[in-house]
């Protein structure tokens, strides 16, 4: 069983940057391979990122490439995002998630879900 805690969302101009961050409960976080995903109002929940368990491999959704980048600290338990160049078009709830596939882009792969943080960019 593996518990996420979103964080670092918030309010940004078009241009600027957000970090999230997530926290895994449980020692079994190195085992698995992490994922963000985000969702819009009246949107389907799409893939964004995602990282293999080393932290060696990293995927992206062809609209953040270049723009957003994943890491991740198993010895903090921790998964983040760094998001910069943030467009209106990023405004979503953002959810982290655990798989044991790694670099799956299909949310039904991803077994753990945080509650998600809100990130909203003005233009």
């Amino acid at each position: 069983q593996v518990q996420l805690v979103e964080s670092g969302g918030g309010l940004a101009q078009a241009g600027g940057s957000l970090r999230l961050s997530c926290v895994a409960s449980g020692r079994t976080f190195r085992n698995y391979a992490m994922g963000w995903f985000r969702q819009a109002p009246r949107k389907e929940r799409e893939f964004v990122a995602a990282i293999s368990w080393s932290g060696s491999s990293t995927y992206y959704a062809d609209s953040v490439k270049g723009r957003f980048t994943i890491s991740r600290d198993n010895a903090k338990n921790t998964v983040s995002l760094q998001m910069n160049s943030l467009k209106p078009e990023d405004t979503a709830v953002y959810y982290c998630a655990a798989t044991r596939n790694p670099g799956s882009t299909w949310r039904y792969d991803y077994n753990f879900w945080g509650q998600g943080t809100q990130v909203t960019v003005s233009s």
